[in-house]
């Protein structure tokens, strides 16, 4: 390309080489000074340092870097300016507002009006301020390179194989027609000649090309082009639509420069049509110039609507250039920096010393759009690799566990102890007796006691079998300590146990947890460390309104694995809800979708709030998610911010969830943990050994008191006194009616008659002694039994008239009343 450019530019030279075949056209253009490709100039530094022996090396890089310092580097002119901000833009080179605020120190401080203070060193501001200055500058001198010969008039042409459509209207061919001949010859010396190739149209009511198709650059094609530049002529109207039906289907072109001096005949709709359709799949670049347009808003509209660059030159109102697309986003860059030089005026103001602190509600919005986690502590080494440990055995739920080492898997039961010595009581009934009657007991020996299914048995107690039996629960309790603290420890304080091999973790990271991101990252960082290294498969998903997983399905749980992992957590930032079912369906759906083929899978939700759907939806979906399959969901609630009833309702929504699917419940905040499913199965087995304890102490505490009593010691008040346990109630059986007897029926006959009137059935109720007949008749009921009355004829006696005077007998409150007289000559019936 560098011979090539020589060569034009030898050419161009060449004053003979321009003179036309028109001599009336020649004489009315004025000579142009063509500006030919610059040649190389070597710089050379006067007054340079000592060499110290650093700046010799083989390939003199160093007296290279010197050398460029003094002249000013020439901007590249093949770019344009949406390209170049990409790479010295005010947010490529980091001098935004945010990248400030970054470089200084966040100072956490209760006041009033909860502000956020700031400090910066008053080196890290001058700096800052100087690089936007020199960005600033930068700009400018952008600008002026882009203000210089035909770019002016024309802007920056971009591609290699370019399109030039020239609008010959009438309109454009007036009084300024020599103008715009000489600035398009000025385009062909300066930046067309350096294209590989090149095609020109004009269009005025119809178009006229140069070639059928584009041509290489060379002495014949530019001499051939600016001849037809000269020729130029009006042609009537602006038909702009009629020249792109002819140049868009040139399918070398990959650069179209349009320039228009008038207004086109068609609209900007029907002209962005028809080009979005003709250059659809295919890459070219649009370049529309308004050269004194009378139509500039509507060339304007056609450029932003099909994507490509706008140019705007006006030779009487010079500040229309600034609305032309290259210049007008290098204006925006200086107002971007301008905006940040403003926000540095404002934080001088509050400087103090070296250190300058910011309160100015001004910045409030910036500081609001910096992440919250900036501005929270971490722990040491948080951002750092994991330190991964691989566990040596497989751990288990509580229940589980206590399966294994629980009171009565180890035969420690209060009730195993004692079943060897434990007899139950016979109650019966006994007919001779005619009652219900109970076993005897042993009172030296024996003790009632009541059993675990609300029975009363007889216990033999032995001390000494019972002192080592407590002996033994309390080694078991020690046991059971230990689990506990070894279940608040490290990530079992926020997890729990992570007892299957198969894990998906749901981190919530809505807007609610903007201020405990860092805590959550550290739970998350113990978990990899601790707990996932022993695991086949693990994914993590986080959710907010969207739901994000860091992978499509399940991966092994490597150590490279859990660090990218880690990696991913920690770009994380909070927003949003809490869409649970979202991030539930997404793990389910693409992590266990062979589900019913494997065993030992669970689901941790993280969460530390409910959840924005309704419980009833999340539960029934996990009802047919789990079913036939072992997945269980484990809900880990942390640092629940609500209070009071909406704390409990939070509770029992998440209690709900983990109980659709057999989970565990475990709740913790930074103190530690609260309430655990896992723990309060160990308490409740504790509590059990400790009821045992008691037990055991009041039945050799009894066994003492009865020893006591019957030997007349006193030793119990020499050993103190002595809690005594104290027993069930049980509510007492309600005993039968007895069968009346003769004299109770008497007895109640009297009290039923007082008033003395005779009945012949009186006489047969009258009291006999046992000496007057050995065998005594069951006593029949009362409204059934009659008097039994001879059929023998026998003389009717006079019954004795008797006295009805009551009194009280021994026997509480029982009424009685004495014989009457008789004569002694009538027998005793």
């Amino acid at each position: 390309m560098d011979s090539h450019a020589k060569h034009v530019a030898q050419i161009l030279d060449n004053e003979n080489f321009f003179k036309t075949s028109c001599p009336e056209v020649e004489r009315e253009l004025k000579p142009i000074t063509i500006s030919a490709w610059p040649s190389w100039k070597d710089v050379r530094i006067n007054n340079m340092g000592r060499d110290n022996g650093l700046m010799v090396t083989h390939v003199n890089h160093t007296q290279d870097l010197l050398r460029l310092k003094g002249p000013e580097v020439e901007i590249h002119d093949t770019q344009s300016s949406k390209e170049w901000i990409q790479t010295t833009g005010i947010h490529a080179l980091h001098l935004t507002i945010q990248d400030l605020l970054k470089l200084g120190h966040i100072v956490m401080r209760r006041t009033t009006d909860a502000s956020k203070h700031i400090e910066f060193s008053a080196h890290t501001i001058n700096e800052f301020e100087s690089k936007i200055h020199e960005a600033v500058a930068l700009y400018q001198q952008r600008i002026r390179f882009l203000m210089k010969g035909s770019k002016k008039m024309f802007g920056l042409i971009k591609g290699n194989n370019v399109g030039l459509l020239v609008d010959s209207s009438d309109l454009n061919c007036g009084a300024r027609r020599m103008d715009f001949l000489r600035n398009l010859l000025c385009l062909v010396d300066e930046q067309l000649c350096y294209k590989k190739e090149l095609y020109f149209l004009s269009f005025g009511s119809q178009v006229s090309y140069l070639w059928a198709t584009p041509q290489d650059v060379n002495v014949q094609s530019l001499h051939e082009a600016r001849q037809w530049i000269q020729e130029l002529q009006p042609r009537g109207g602006c038909n702009l639509l009629l020249a792109l039906r002819k140049a868009v289907c040139i399918e070398k072109l990959d650069s179209l420069v349009i320039i228009v001096g008038s207004c086109p005949d068609q609209s900007s709709e029907v002209l962005s049509d028809f080009i979005q359709q003709c250059t659809l799949g295919r890459t070219l670049q649009i370049h529309i110039v308004a050269y004194d347009s009378t139509g500039q808003d509507t060339l304007q509209s056609l450029a932003e609507a099909v994507g490509g660059c706008f140019y705007c030159y006006s030779s009487w109102k010079e500040d229309e250039i600034y609305s032309s697309t290259d210049i007008h986003l290098l204006v925006n860059e200086i107002q971007k920096a301008i905006d940040v030089l403003n926000k540095i005026k404002e934080l001088r103001e509050g400087r103090l010393g070296d250190i300058l602190v910011s309160i100015i509600q001004e910045l409030s919005t910036e500081v609001d759009k910096i992440p919250p986690s900036v501005f929270l502590p971490k722990p040491p080494n948080h951002d750092g690799p994991l330190n991964i440990e691989i566990p040596n055995f497989t751990p288990k739920a509580s229940a589980d566990w206590l399966k294994k080492n629980g009171l009565k898997a180890k035969k420690l039961s209060l009730y195993q102890i004692l079943a060897p010595n434990a007899y139950s009581m016979v109650e019966d009934f006994v007919p001779i007796l005619q009652k219900t009657v109970s076993s005897t007991l042993h009172e030296r020996v024996m003790l009632q006691f009541e059993w675990h299914d609300g029975s009363i048995k007889n216990v033999h107690v032995d001390p000494p079998a019972l002192y080592d039996y407590q002996i033994q629960l309390a080694k078991v309790v020690k046991t059971y300590e230990k689990r506990i603290d070894w279940l608040t420890n490290g990530s079992k304080k926020f997890w729990g146990t992570i007892c299957e091999k198969r894990v998906v973790l749901l981190v919530d990271i809505s807007v609610a947890n903007a201020m405990h991101i860092i805590q959550i990252q550290h739970a998350l960082r113990l978990l990899l460390e601790e707990q996932m290294a022993n695991k086949d498969l693990f994914n993590i998903i986080v959710y907010g309104n969207d739901v994000k997983a860091w992978k499509t399905e399940m991966v092994p749980s490597t150590a490279k694995n859990l660090q990218s992992a880690w990696t991913w957590i920690l770009s994380q930032q909070c927003e949003g809800g809490r869409n649970v079912i979202g991030v539930i369906k997404t793990a389910v759906e693409a992590n266990f979708i062979d589900k019913e083929n494997h065993e030992s899978q669970g689901i941790y939700l993280f969460t530390s709030g409910i959840p924005d759907q309704e419980v009833h939806t999340i539960s029934a979906y996990l009802s047919e998610a789990a079913s036939g399959s072992d997945l269980q969901l484990h809900v880990c609630l942390y640092n629940a911010s609500e209070e009071g009833i909406q704390q409990n309702d939070v509770i029992h929504t998440l209690k709900q969830l983990a109980l659709t699917t057999n989970g565990r419940f475990h709740w913790c905040d930074d103190k530690g943990v609260i309430e655990s499913d896992d723990i309060s199965s160990i308490v409740s087995e504790m509590e059990k050994a400790v009821n045992y304890s008691r037990k055991c102490a009041y039945l050799v505490e009894s066994l003492k008191q009865r020893s006591g009593n019957q030997t007349g010691s006193s030793s119990i008040s020499d050993r103190g006194e002595v809690v005594p346990y104290e027993k069930e109630k049980y509510k007492a059986r309600k005993l039968p009616l007895p069968k009346p007897t003769a004299l109770s029926l008497a007895r109640l006959g009297l009290k039923e008659d007082p008033g003395g009137n005779k009945d012949p059935s009186l006489k047969a109720l009258v009291w006999r002694p046992c000496s007057g007949k050995p065998d005594i008749p069951p006593a029949q009921p009362f409204k059934d039994w009659t008097l039994s009355v001879s059929n023998k004829k026998t003389k009717q006696k006079k019954q004795p008239k008797l006295s009805f005077n009551v009194f009280y007998t021994e026997n509480g409150k029982d009424v009685g009343s004495p014989l009457p007289k008789h004569n002694t000559s009538e027998a005793i019936m």
